[in-house]
């Protein structure tokens, strides 16, 4: 049996209950199996594949929180610390109903590849609990988050773990875990990236994932001959991600015709109004029902369907796992270009596949939506520093950033003969630059 598919196997029997972290350990080492075979010998030696799927540390807590009855609640917080060898560790915290160490295992794993794409000093990890605060007074939100950091503060610093926001982890929520981290430790330092502007944040965080998503897809289609202006666009999601993936979609001449919800899905055919979109779900925080009564012509439907759109460009930007096989099929006979994921894995291997065979642009997320923890890198930099940078700085770093990026995963895929796999070219980029760093440190 060959070293990967020892790893892969070993990893799924001592990791029952977990498909989302097993996926994401075969998608990866699937992909670096060549750098694998041409190493195995000294890999097998050093163990090197266990050492990277195993994570250096992960906690487990209770989280006891009171609502505003009086009735007290228990959820679980997670923090999984996967691997510092290039940084501290780096990586947002989830609130969803649907987290589980599994689900936190997977995404602090591709946390790894993603934080080293950016070429930042970042290591990967990832945290959260399967509290919702949808729905949530925001006494409720902060007696949960100050309740989580009370314990999360003893393992994360400026200098050792820095989480950040993720999904149902906004502003609000990252105000009231700050506040409670510097009340106990009494440190006024960059803990925690996402923050406001009063008090340590960076300017062009709130849209850096979904820029940097547009920045990215914007590089790769001058370099296969398009443009993106006048060019459709389908997106998932409605949060921060999707909302600043439209806008700058926007920006550069294109239009984004579609957004969606965990109920449903909206279609505008003159274009998504952003500011709509952003009263709706940033300041009121409403369903997508409400849409229509912004831009009476849009089209709402329940449940799923924005991949039946035709489209150039689709952004998968809601969550794992949401576009399959059907969908990439639909998109296949839409005549689309280019898929990039906003979202971690939100686009199932099946689909990958299907869409690679069938000659469209595929960019997996750990390269795609890099921007993110990229402007999170720099909101550390500048808390280091006590700096404020200007949005327009800080913009302008993205972009050299993610074009750089696009260039970095090209260069891999060439090298190995994977020309146009973005998969295979993200993997190894972020690979290979973990691993210079592993075997220098020693087995540790």
């Amino acid at each position: 049996m060959s070293y990967v598919d020892k790893v892969i196997e070993d990893v799924v029997k001592q990791n029952p209950n977990e498909p989302e972290f097993h996926q994401a350990v075969r998608e990866v080492l699937e992909s670096i199996r060549v750098v694998v075979d041409q190493n195995e010998a000294q890999f097998r030696r050093d163990a090197l594949l266990e050492r990277l799927v195993n994570p250096e540390r992960q906690i487990k807590f209770r989280v006891p929180w009171i609502d505003d009855n009086g009735q007290v609640h228990v959820n679980t917080g997670y923090r999984v610390q996967f691997n510092s060898a290039i940084g501290p560790y780096k990586g947002g915290l989830r609130l969803h109903p649907s987290v589980n160490i599994g689900i936190i295992k997977f995404l602090g794993f591709e946390q790894i590849f993603k934080n080293s794409l950016t070429g930042l000093p970042i290591g990967g990890g990832k945290g959260g609990s399967d509290f919702d605060p949808k729905g949530k007074s925001d006494r409720e939100v902060m007696a949960f988050c100050q309740s989580f950091m009370s314990e999360l503060c003893k393992y994360i610093g400026a200098n050792i773990d820095v989480p950040a926001g993720d999904i149902g982890t906004g502003a609000r929520e990252i105000g009231y875990m700050y506040g409670q981290y510097k009340k106990l430790s009494g440190l006024f330092e960059g803990v925690l990236t996402g923050k406001g502007l009063s008090y340590g944040g960076s300017l062009a965080r709130t849209e850096a994932t979904g820029y940097g998503l547009l920045y990215l897809a914007e590089e790769m289609m001058k370099c296969h001959g398009y443009e993106m202006k006048g060019k459709t666009v389908t997106v998932s999601g409605s949060g921060n991600v999707a909302i600043y993936a439209i806008e700058k979609t926007e920006q550069m001449g294109a239009i984004a015709v579609t957004c969606s919800d965990s109920d449903g899905w909206v279609y505008d055919p003159d274009g998504i109004d952003v500011e709509a979109l952003k009263a709706i779900k940033e300041q009121r925080r409403e369903r997508l029902t409400e849409y229509k009564k912004y831009r009476p012509k849009s089209e709402y439907f329940a449940g799923k369907g924005v991949w039946s759109v035709r489209t150039d460009i689709a952004l998968p930007c809601a969550t794992q796992n949401e576009l399959d096989l059907e969908d990439a099929k639909a998109l296949v006979e839409g005549g689309v270009i280019a898929v990039c994921e906003g979202a971690n894995m939100p686009v199932t291997a099946e689909a990958i596949r299907f869409l690679q065979k069938s000659g469209v642009y595929f960019v997996p997320g750990k390269a795609a939506n890099a921007g993110g923890v990229a402007t999170s890198a720099l909101e550390m930099s500048q808390d280091s520093g006590r700096l404020a940078w200007s949005f327009d700085k800080v913009d302008t770093k993205l972009k050299e950033i993610m074009v750089k990026l696009y260039h970095n995963i090209d260069d891999a895929a060439v090298r190995y003969g994977f020309d146009g796999n973005y998969v295979v070219g993200a993997n190894i980029a972020g690979f290979e630059k973990v691993v210079d760093a592993m075997n220098a440190q020693g087995i540790v």
